[in-house]
Protein backbone atom coordinates (compact mmCIF):
# COMPACT_ATOMS: atom_id res chain seq x y z
CA UNK A 1 0.00 0.00 0.00
CA UNK A 2 2.86 2.38 0.74
CA UNK A 3 4.25 1.95 -2.77
CA UNK A 4 0.82 2.56 -4.29
CA UNK A 5 0.39 5.73 -2.27
CA UNK A 6 3.79 6.97 -3.39
CA UNK A 7 2.74 6.75 -7.04
CA UNK A 8 -0.29 8.98 -6.53
CA UNK A 9 -0.18 12.51 -7.93
CA UNK A 10 -0.26 15.69 -5.86
CA UNK A 11 -3.52 16.70 -4.20
CA UNK A 12 -5.83 18.78 -6.38
CA UNK A 13 -5.68 21.70 -3.92
CA UNK A 14 -1.87 21.84 -3.93
CA UNK A 15 -0.71 25.00 -5.76
CA UNK A 16 3.03 24.47 -5.34
CA UNK A 17 5.21 24.63 -8.46
CA UNK A 18 5.96 20.93 -8.14
CA UNK A 19 2.29 20.00 -8.00
CA UNK A 20 1.41 22.18 -10.98
CA UNK A 21 4.34 20.86 -13.01
CA UNK A 22 3.19 17.29 -12.37
CA UNK A 23 -0.38 17.94 -13.47
CA UNK A 24 0.01 20.25 -16.43
CA UNK A 25 0.90 19.45 -20.04
CA UNK A 26 4.66 19.11 -20.40
CA UNK A 27 4.96 21.63 -23.24
CA UNK A 28 3.65 24.31 -20.90
CA UNK A 29 6.40 23.47 -18.43
CA UNK A 30 8.95 23.76 -21.23
CA UNK A 31 7.45 27.04 -22.39
CA UNK A 32 7.83 28.43 -18.88
CA UNK A 33 11.49 27.36 -18.79
CA UNK A 34 12.20 28.92 -22.21
CA UNK A 35 10.51 32.21 -21.35
CA UNK A 36 12.36 32.36 -18.03
CA UNK A 37 15.65 31.94 -19.91
CA UNK A 38 15.10 34.35 -22.82
CA UNK A 39 13.12 37.09 -21.10
CA UNK A 40 9.64 37.36 -19.66
CA UNK A 41 6.81 39.38 -21.19
CA UNK A 42 3.34 40.44 -20.12
CA UNK A 43 0.56 38.57 -21.89
CA UNK A 44 -3.20 38.44 -21.99
CA UNK A 45 -5.11 35.21 -22.52
CA UNK A 46 -8.67 35.05 -23.82
CA UNK A 47 -10.41 32.13 -22.13
CA UNK A 48 -13.53 30.84 -23.88
CA UNK A 49 -15.83 27.92 -24.70
CA UNK A 50 -16.68 26.59 -28.16
CA UNK A 51 -20.41 26.21 -27.36
CA UNK A 52 -23.01 28.35 -25.57
CA UNK A 53 -22.86 27.93 -21.79
CA UNK A 54 -23.72 29.54 -18.49
CA UNK A 55 -20.70 31.34 -17.05
CA UNK A 56 -19.36 29.39 -14.05
CA UNK A 57 -15.79 30.68 -13.59
CA UNK A 58 -15.46 30.82 -9.80
CA UNK A 59 -13.47 27.62 -9.24
CA UNK A 60 -11.00 28.51 -11.99
CA UNK A 61 -10.64 32.11 -10.81
CA UNK A 62 -10.20 31.16 -7.16
CA UNK A 63 -7.53 28.64 -8.14
CA UNK A 64 -5.67 31.28 -10.15
CA UNK A 65 -5.85 33.61 -7.15
CA UNK A 66 -4.33 30.95 -4.90
CA UNK A 67 -1.52 30.32 -7.39
CA UNK A 68 -0.78 34.03 -7.70
CA UNK A 69 -0.56 34.36 -3.93
CA UNK A 70 1.70 31.32 -3.65
CA UNK A 71 4.02 32.66 -6.36
CA UNK A 72 4.08 36.19 -4.98
CA UNK A 73 2.82 37.67 -8.23
CA UNK A 74 -0.26 39.40 -9.56
CA UNK A 75 -2.77 38.29 -12.18
CA UNK A 76 -5.47 40.53 -13.58
CA UNK A 77 -8.69 38.70 -14.32
CA UNK A 78 -11.22 40.68 -16.32
CA UNK A 79 -14.50 38.82 -16.07
CA UNK A 80 -16.49 39.48 -19.22
CA UNK A 81 -19.56 37.51 -18.17
CA UNK A 82 -20.74 37.52 -14.59
CA UNK A 83 -21.31 34.15 -12.95
CA UNK A 84 -24.67 32.76 -14.00
CA UNK A 85 -24.94 34.72 -17.25
CA UNK A 86 -25.37 33.17 -20.68
CA UNK A 87 -22.25 33.17 -22.86
CA UNK A 88 -22.17 32.61 -26.62
CA UNK A 89 -19.81 30.21 -28.35
CA UNK A 90 -16.36 31.72 -28.79
CA UNK A 91 -17.08 34.70 -26.54
CA UNK A 92 -14.33 35.08 -23.92
CA UNK A 93 -15.57 34.40 -20.41
CA UNK A 94 -12.58 36.23 -18.99
CA UNK A 95 -9.27 37.77 -19.99
CA UNK A 96 -6.27 36.74 -17.90
CA UNK A 97 -3.21 39.02 -17.81
CA UNK A 98 0.16 38.57 -16.15
CA UNK A 99 3.79 37.49 -16.67
CA UNK A 100 4.04 34.68 -19.21
CA UNK A 101 6.63 32.90 -17.06
CA UNK A 102 4.03 32.71 -14.28
CA UNK A 103 1.02 31.86 -16.47
CA UNK A 104 2.38 29.48 -19.10
CA UNK A 105 2.11 26.33 -17.00
CA UNK A 106 -1.35 27.04 -15.57
CA UNK A 107 -3.52 26.66 -18.67
CA UNK A 108 -4.22 22.94 -18.41
CA UNK A 109 -5.49 23.15 -14.85
CA UNK A 110 -7.66 26.26 -14.97
CA UNK A 111 -9.32 25.03 -18.15
CA UNK A 112 -10.17 21.77 -16.34
CA UNK A 113 -11.90 23.86 -13.68
CA UNK A 114 -13.82 26.03 -16.13
CA UNK A 115 -15.27 23.99 -18.99
CA UNK A 116 -17.21 21.22 -17.21
CA UNK A 117 -18.93 23.56 -14.71
CA UNK A 118 -20.02 25.91 -17.49
CA UNK A 119 -21.72 23.11 -19.45
CA UNK A 120 -23.26 21.51 -16.36
CA UNK A 121 -24.56 24.90 -15.24
CA UNK A 122 -26.21 25.35 -18.63
CA UNK A 123 -27.86 21.94 -18.33
CA UNK A 124 -29.06 22.63 -14.78
CA UNK A 125 -30.42 26.01 -15.84
CA UNK A 126 -32.45 24.47 -18.68
CA UNK A 127 -33.82 21.70 -16.46
CA UNK A 128 -34.97 24.15 -13.81
CA UNK A 129 -36.72 26.33 -16.39
CA UNK A 130 -38.53 23.34 -17.87
CA UNK A 131 -40.03 22.52 -14.45
CA UNK A 132 -40.13 25.90 -12.71
CA UNK A 133 -42.51 24.80 -9.94
CA UNK A 134 -40.41 21.76 -8.99
CA UNK A 135 -37.51 21.69 -6.52
CA UNK A 136 -34.37 19.82 -7.58
CA UNK A 137 -31.81 17.87 -5.57
CA UNK A 138 -28.27 17.32 -6.88
CA UNK A 139 -27.65 13.56 -6.70
CA UNK A 140 -24.82 13.09 -9.19
CA UNK A 141 -22.00 12.30 -6.74
CA UNK A 142 -21.84 8.58 -7.47
CA UNK A 143 -21.41 9.29 -11.17
CA UNK A 144 -18.43 11.60 -10.71
CA UNK A 145 -14.77 10.71 -11.11
CA UNK A 146 -13.81 11.69 -7.58
CA UNK A 147 -14.61 14.59 -5.29
CA UNK A 148 -12.98 17.27 -7.43
CA UNK A 149 -15.43 16.53 -10.24
CA UNK A 150 -18.32 16.29 -7.76
CA UNK A 151 -17.53 19.74 -6.40
CA UNK A 152 -17.37 21.18 -9.91
CA UNK A 153 -20.72 19.65 -10.82
CA UNK A 154 -22.56 20.75 -7.70
CA UNK A 155 -21.11 24.24 -7.93
CA UNK A 156 -22.40 24.23 -11.51
CA UNK A 157 -25.86 23.07 -10.44
CA UNK A 158 -25.99 25.92 -7.95
CA UNK A 159 -24.95 28.47 -10.60
CA UNK A 160 -27.47 27.21 -13.16
CA UNK A 161 -30.14 27.08 -10.47
CA UNK A 162 -29.50 30.67 -9.41
CA UNK A 163 -29.82 31.78 -13.02
CA UNK A 164 -33.14 29.94 -13.33
CA UNK A 165 -34.43 31.40 -10.05
CA UNK A 166 -33.97 34.86 -11.49
CA UNK A 167 -36.56 33.81 -14.06
CA UNK A 168 -39.00 32.46 -11.48
CA UNK A 169 -38.00 28.82 -11.07
CA UNK A 170 -37.55 27.07 -7.72
CA UNK A 171 -34.30 25.46 -8.84
CA UNK A 172 -31.95 23.27 -6.84
CA UNK A 173 -32.52 23.31 -3.10
CA UNK A 174 -29.77 20.98 -1.93
CA UNK A 175 -27.31 18.21 -2.64
CA UNK A 176 -26.81 14.68 -1.41
CA UNK A 177 -23.57 15.29 0.50
CA UNK A 178 -22.54 17.49 3.41
CA UNK A 179 -19.33 18.64 1.72
CA UNK A 180 -21.16 20.49 -1.07
CA UNK A 181 -24.30 21.57 0.79
CA UNK A 182 -22.90 25.08 1.18
CA UNK A 183 -23.38 25.73 -2.53
CA UNK A 184 -27.12 25.55 -1.90
CA UNK A 185 -27.15 27.53 1.33
CA UNK A 186 -27.16 24.52 3.65
CA UNK A 187 -24.82 22.67 5.96
CA UNK A 188 -25.99 19.08 5.44
CA UNK A 189 -26.72 16.81 2.53
CA UNK A 190 -30.30 15.77 1.83
CA UNK A 191 -31.74 12.29 1.43
CA UNK A 192 -33.25 9.59 3.58
CA UNK A 193 -32.67 6.06 2.33
CA UNK A 194 -31.14 4.01 -0.49
CA UNK A 195 -32.51 0.73 -1.79
CA UNK A 196 -29.97 -1.08 0.38
CA UNK A 197 -31.76 -0.02 3.57
CA UNK A 198 -35.03 -1.49 2.33
CA UNK A 199 -33.29 -4.73 1.47
CA UNK A 200 -31.75 -4.76 4.93
CA UNK A 201 -35.08 -4.07 6.64
CA UNK A 202 -36.95 -6.69 4.63
CA UNK A 203 -39.91 -4.42 3.85
CA UNK A 204 -40.53 -0.85 2.79
CA UNK A 205 -42.65 -0.12 5.87
CA UNK A 206 -40.02 -1.51 8.23
CA UNK A 207 -37.31 0.59 6.58
CA UNK A 208 -39.48 3.65 7.12
CA UNK A 209 -39.97 2.69 10.77
CA UNK A 210 -36.24 2.25 11.29
CA UNK A 211 -35.51 5.60 9.73
CA UNK A 212 -38.15 7.40 11.78
CA UNK A 213 -37.02 5.79 15.03
CA UNK A 214 -33.44 6.86 14.34
CA UNK A 215 -34.23 10.34 12.97
CA UNK A 216 -37.62 11.27 14.48
CA UNK A 217 -37.31 14.98 13.68
CA UNK A 218 -36.48 14.47 10.01
CA UNK A 219 -38.99 14.51 7.19
CA UNK A 220 -39.38 11.07 5.64
CA UNK A 221 -38.95 10.22 1.96
CA UNK A 222 -39.46 6.55 1.19
CA UNK A 223 -38.30 4.63 -1.87
CA UNK A 224 -41.20 2.52 -3.08
CA UNK A 225 -39.91 0.48 -6.02
CA UNK A 226 -37.71 -2.13 -4.27
CA UNK A 227 -40.38 -4.85 -4.30
CA UNK A 228 -42.15 -3.56 -7.40
CA UNK A 229 -45.11 -2.35 -5.30
CA UNK A 230 -44.81 1.41 -5.63
CA UNK A 231 -48.49 2.09 -4.99
CA UNK A 232 -49.10 -0.65 -2.42
CA UNK A 233 -45.99 0.06 -0.36
CA UNK A 234 -46.33 3.82 -0.71
CA UNK A 235 -49.86 3.73 0.72
CA UNK A 236 -48.79 1.29 3.45
CA UNK A 237 -46.16 3.77 4.65
CA UNK A 238 -48.73 6.58 4.59
CA UNK A 239 -51.09 4.53 6.74
CA UNK A 240 -48.26 3.68 9.12
CA UNK A 241 -47.36 7.37 9.56
CA UNK A 242 -50.63 9.29 9.13
CA UNK A 243 -49.38 12.19 11.27
CA UNK A 244 -46.39 12.73 8.96
CA UNK A 245 -48.63 12.40 5.91
CA UNK A 246 -51.10 14.95 7.23
CA UNK A 247 -48.34 17.38 8.15
CA UNK A 248 -46.74 17.28 4.70
CA UNK A 249 -43.63 15.65 6.14
CA UNK A 250 -43.88 12.43 4.13
CA UNK A 251 -42.91 11.82 0.51
CA UNK A 252 -42.72 8.80 -1.76
CA UNK A 253 -39.83 8.56 -4.17
CA UNK A 254 -40.40 6.95 -7.55
CA UNK A 255 -37.24 5.39 -8.96
CA UNK A 256 -38.71 2.54 -11.04
CA UNK A 257 -36.05 1.26 -13.44
CA UNK A 258 -36.57 1.20 -17.17
CA UNK A 259 -37.11 -2.54 -17.35
CA UNK A 260 -40.67 -2.51 -16.04
CA UNK A 261 -43.78 -0.42 -15.49
CA UNK A 262 -44.87 1.10 -12.21
CA UNK A 263 -47.24 -1.17 -10.29
CA UNK A 264 -50.73 -1.34 -11.89
CA UNK A 265 -49.54 0.13 -15.18
CA UNK A 266 -49.03 -1.34 -18.62
CA UNK A 267 -49.04 0.40 -22.02
CA UNK A 268 -52.82 0.60 -22.25
CA UNK A 269 -53.31 1.81 -18.68
CA UNK A 270 -50.50 4.32 -19.06
CA UNK A 271 -52.32 5.88 -22.01
CA UNK A 272 -55.54 5.84 -19.99
CA UNK A 273 -53.93 7.68 -17.07
CA UNK A 274 -52.69 10.47 -19.33
CA UNK A 275 -56.04 10.60 -21.09
CA UNK A 276 -57.58 11.41 -17.69
CA UNK A 277 -55.08 14.12 -16.76
CA UNK A 278 -53.24 15.44 -19.82
CA UNK A 279 -55.05 14.30 -22.96
CA UNK A 280 -53.56 17.02 -25.14
CA UNK A 281 -49.98 15.85 -24.62
CA UNK A 282 -50.46 12.32 -25.90
CA UNK A 283 -52.35 13.31 -29.03
CA UNK A 284 -49.43 15.12 -30.61
CA UNK A 285 -46.77 13.35 -32.64
CA UNK A 286 -43.97 12.10 -30.41
CA UNK A 287 -40.51 10.67 -30.89
CA UNK A 288 -39.82 7.25 -29.45
CA UNK A 289 -37.90 8.81 -26.56
CA UNK A 290 -40.67 11.26 -25.73
CA UNK A 291 -43.27 8.50 -25.81
CA UNK A 292 -41.16 6.49 -23.37
CA UNK A 293 -41.05 9.45 -20.99
CA UNK A 294 -44.82 9.80 -21.27
CA UNK A 295 -46.18 6.25 -21.21
CA UNK A 296 -43.22 3.89 -21.16
CA UNK A 297 -41.49 1.87 -18.50
CA UNK A 298 -39.65 3.45 -15.59
CA UNK A 299 -40.61 6.79 -14.10
CA UNK A 300 -42.94 8.08 -16.80
CA UNK A 301 -45.43 10.94 -16.68
CA UNK A 302 -48.18 8.32 -16.46
CA UNK A 303 -46.42 6.72 -13.47
CA UNK A 304 -46.28 10.03 -11.62
CA UNK A 305 -49.92 10.76 -12.34
CA UNK A 306 -50.92 7.24 -11.23
CA UNK A 307 -49.09 7.67 -7.92
CA UNK A 308 -50.78 11.02 -7.37
CA UNK A 309 -54.19 9.47 -8.10
CA UNK A 310 -53.59 6.68 -5.59
CA UNK A 311 -52.41 9.04 -2.84
CA UNK A 312 -55.34 11.41 -3.31
CA UNK A 313 -57.93 8.63 -3.50
CA UNK A 314 -56.58 7.15 -0.25
CA UNK A 315 -56.85 10.49 1.54
CA UNK A 316 -53.21 11.58 1.47
CA UNK A 317 -53.20 14.77 -0.63
CA UNK A 318 -50.29 16.31 1.28
CA UNK A 319 -47.88 13.44 0.64
CA UNK A 320 -45.33 14.66 -1.85
CA UNK A 321 -43.87 12.86 -4.86
CA UNK A 322 -40.13 12.78 -5.46
CA UNK A 323 -39.12 11.53 -8.91
CA UNK A 324 -35.70 10.33 -9.98
CA UNK A 325 -34.09 8.29 -12.77
CA UNK A 326 -32.87 9.96 -15.95
CA UNK A 327 -34.25 13.46 -15.46
CA UNK A 328 -32.27 15.44 -18.01
CA UNK A 329 -33.44 18.45 -20.01
CA UNK A 330 -35.53 16.43 -22.46
CA UNK A 331 -37.33 14.42 -19.79
CA UNK A 332 -38.03 17.55 -17.74
CA UNK A 333 -39.56 19.17 -20.83
CA UNK A 334 -41.87 16.21 -21.44
CA UNK A 335 -42.91 16.11 -17.77
CA UNK A 336 -43.76 19.80 -17.94
CA UNK A 337 -45.90 19.31 -21.03
CA UNK A 338 -47.74 16.48 -19.27
CA UNK A 339 -48.15 18.66 -16.15
CA UNK A 340 -46.83 15.72 -14.12
CA UNK A 341 -47.49 16.43 -10.40
CA UNK A 342 -43.87 16.20 -9.24
CA UNK A 343 -42.81 18.03 -6.11
CA UNK A 344 -39.08 17.26 -6.17
CA UNK A 345 -36.70 15.85 -8.78
CA UNK A 346 -33.57 14.05 -7.66
CA UNK A 347 -31.10 14.14 -10.52
CA UNK A 348 -27.53 13.84 -11.65
CA UNK A 349 -28.45 14.24 -15.31
CA UNK A 350 -27.11 17.77 -15.51
CA UNK A 351 -23.72 16.10 -15.94
CA UNK A 352 -22.49 16.77 -19.49
CA UNK A 353 -23.39 13.89 -21.79
CA UNK A 354 -20.71 14.61 -24.40
CA UNK A 355 -17.49 15.39 -22.54
CA UNK A 356 -15.99 16.93 -25.65
CA UNK A 357 -18.45 19.80 -25.22
CA UNK A 358 -16.75 20.75 -21.97
CA UNK A 359 -13.40 21.60 -23.50
CA UNK A 360 -12.49 25.18 -22.61
CA UNK A 361 -9.75 26.92 -24.57
CA UNK A 362 -7.28 29.73 -23.91
CA UNK A 363 -5.29 31.71 -26.46
CA UNK A 364 -2.83 34.52 -25.87
CA UNK A 365 -4.16 37.65 -27.59
CA UNK A 366 -1.60 40.25 -26.44
CA UNK A 367 2.19 40.18 -25.94
CA UNK A 368 3.50 43.21 -24.03
CA UNK A 369 0.43 45.15 -25.10
CA UNK A 370 0.68 44.23 -28.79
CA UNK A 371 -2.40 42.36 -30.15
CA UNK A 372 -1.36 39.03 -31.65
CA UNK A 373 -3.23 35.75 -31.97
CA UNK A 374 -3.03 32.69 -34.18
CA UNK A 375 -4.81 32.85 -37.52
CA UNK A 376 -8.47 31.99 -37.19
CA UNK A 377 -8.83 33.28 -33.64
CA UNK A 378 -8.92 37.01 -34.40
CA UNK A 379 -12.43 37.14 -32.96
CA UNK A 380 -10.85 36.87 -29.49
CA UNK A 381 -9.00 40.19 -29.71
CA UNK A 382 -10.12 42.99 -27.45
CA UNK A 383 -10.53 45.31 -30.48
CA UNK A 384 -9.49 48.41 -28.56
CA UNK A 385 -12.14 47.86 -25.92
CA UNK A 386 -14.98 47.50 -28.40
CA UNK A 387 -15.85 43.98 -27.24
CA UNK A 388 -19.08 43.94 -25.25
CA UNK A 389 -18.47 43.29 -21.60
CA UNK A 390 -21.10 41.58 -19.50
CA UNK A 391 -18.92 40.89 -16.48
CA UNK A 392 -18.48 42.52 -13.11
CA UNK A 393 -15.04 44.06 -13.54
CA UNK A 394 -11.45 43.19 -13.02
CA UNK A 395 -10.44 40.96 -10.14
CA UNK A 396 -6.84 40.98 -9.09
CA UNK A 397 -5.12 38.07 -7.42
CA UNK A 398 -2.33 38.41 -4.91
CA UNK A 399 -3.43 41.80 -3.61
Amino acid sequence: MAKAAARQGPPACDVSDAAIAARTDSYFNRTRAIVSRFGDCRVTYAVFMRRPVISAPRLAVEWLERVAAARGTRFEIELMHEEGRWVGAGDPIFYLTGPLAQLADLETIYLQKLGPPCVAAHNAYQMCLELPQVAFLAMEARHCAGFEMQEMMEYAAAVGSAAARREGAKGFVGSASDATAHYFGGTRGRGTMPHALIGYAGSTVRAAEMFHETFPDEDLTVLTDYFGREVTDGLAVCRRFPHLAAAGRLAVRLDTHGGRFLETLDPAESYAVLERHAPQVIRRYRSETELRYLVGTGVSAAAVWRMREALDEAGFPRVRIVASSGFGVAKCRVMAEARAPIDVVGTGSFLPEAWSETYATADIVEYDGTPRVKVGREFLLRRNGARRRGGIGAAEAGD
